[in-house]
Order: structure tokens, then sequence, then C-alpha cells
């Protein structure tokens, strides 16, 4: 484990060097990152914009009623309320816009949108009142379903393209849990020498136990049998 945060270190601290973490985190360098994550907001701009065109001069073209042979494809019965444009959250210079009054954001959008349906009859006609046609409501939802997913995922999935989540990962790990991770470390390190020793101990004690034992063994065996000769050796 202690490897483990050295490793982590010594990535964070240069993630374009050859480490043990290189082969198995190939990240994108930051200005590719940061390329990708501009032609996202582009895309999400764009989105916005043609769905505010379709709002504004379409949906909410009060344009009278041209006879039924000649009716322009921008009539279709639309009437009501208008229909509130999308709050767009770039400037065309892809910096970030704050929401007007009365435009609707990402997240509740098509909710909103949802109010202003109409029924159609068979030609597509609004036969109630309302500014989106059924169709037109389930393209704006799907571009606004995009656009969100963009919005609310591309940084996120820029971060790991550049591994820059990841190294903010790895830093709180080695900030929050590698110094004791350490500590640890050290303290088994101790208590794995302390076992060594007494064990070293043991084995030095053991040895010097059985030398004493066949040793007052012989002792023992020599003396029997110096005993058992003067013995022989008094009789007559």
């Amino acid at each position: 484990m202690g490897d483990t945060c050295v490793a982590m270190d010594e990535w964070v601290q240069n993630p374009t060097a050859d480490t043990a973490l290189d082969d198995i985190l190939p990240c994108m360098d930051n200005a590719t990152a940061q390329e990708t994550l501009s032609e996202s907001k582009e895309v999400i701009f764009q989105l916005a914009a043609v769905v505010n065109q379709i709002i504004t001069n379409v949906s909410n073209n009060n344009v009278p009623p041209p006879p039924s042979f000649a009716r322009p494809p921008l009539y279709y019965n639309q009437s009501g309320p208008l229909v509130p444009v999308l709050c767009n959250p770039y400037n065309p210079d892809k910096s970030d816009r704050k929401c007007a009054a009365g435009e609707v954001d990402f997240s509740n959008a098509t909710q909103v949108w949802k109010n202003y349906e109409c029924q159609v009859s068979k030609n597509n006609t609004c036969i109630t009142v309302g500014r989106l046609t059924p169709d037109m409501y389930t393209q704006m939802t799907n571009a606004v379903n995009v656009s969100y997913g963009l919005y609310h995922y591309s940084p996120f999935l820029i971060s790991l393209l550049d591994c820059s989540f990841v190294r903010e990962t790895f830093t709180a790990i080695s900030d929050d849990h590698c110094p004791d991770l350490r500590q640890y470390s050290k303290w088994i390190y101790i208590g794995l020498a302390m076992v060594s020793a007494a064990v070293m101990l043991s084995l030095v004690f053991w040895i010097l136990y059985e030398r004493e034992r066949r040793h007052r063994k012989y002792t023992k065996l020599a003396k029997a049998a110096a005993a058992e000769d003067s013995f022989q050796q008094k009789r007559p």
C-alpha cells in the first residue's frame, strides 16, 4: 500500500513522466481536451439557437390565417400565450451567459413547453389552443435532452480525458489516507521487527538450552562411567 501512495504521488506531480501509472492511465493533453470542450459548447449554443428560432419565427408568429389552399408552412392555427424561449447558457464567443427573465432552462423546458402543446387534425393543424404541435414538441424535447447531456456531462467527461478528475481523486486519497497508512505501515514494520527479534532470541535460548541439557546429560553419563570404573578397580 505504501508503494501505491508513492506511485500516486509521482503521477500527480508529473503525469507526463514515465511512471508506474503512465501505462494504465493514458491521458489526453490539456489542449486537445479544451478543444473538445469548446466544440461541445458550440454544439450546445447552436442547438439552443435553432430551438429559439423555431419558437420566435414559427410558434410565436401570429400570422393571419390565409386561405386554406394557400396556407404557408408557418401557419398551423397556432394561438394562445407565447412560448417562452430556451435559455442559451453560452454567448456566441462561448463564454458563460446568465438566463434572462422569462427564459426556461434545460432542466424545466420540456415540462413548461408541454403546456403550450395543442391537439392537431389529420393535416397537422392545431384544433385546440396551443402553439406547439406534438411533432414540434418532440423535436424540441430531443434537442433539449441532447443539449442538457452535453452541458452537464461534458466537463466531467473532459476531466476524465485529461485525467484531472483522476488527479484530484489521487490527491484526495494521498492527503486523506496515505499519511495514516504510512504511520500504520511503520507500526506494522516495527511490530514485525519485534516479532522477528523475539523469534530469533527464542531460537538462541532454545539452542543454549539444548546445549546445556546435552552437556548435563553427557556429564552424568561420564560421572556414571567413572564411578563404574572406580568400582571395578576396587574389586579384588
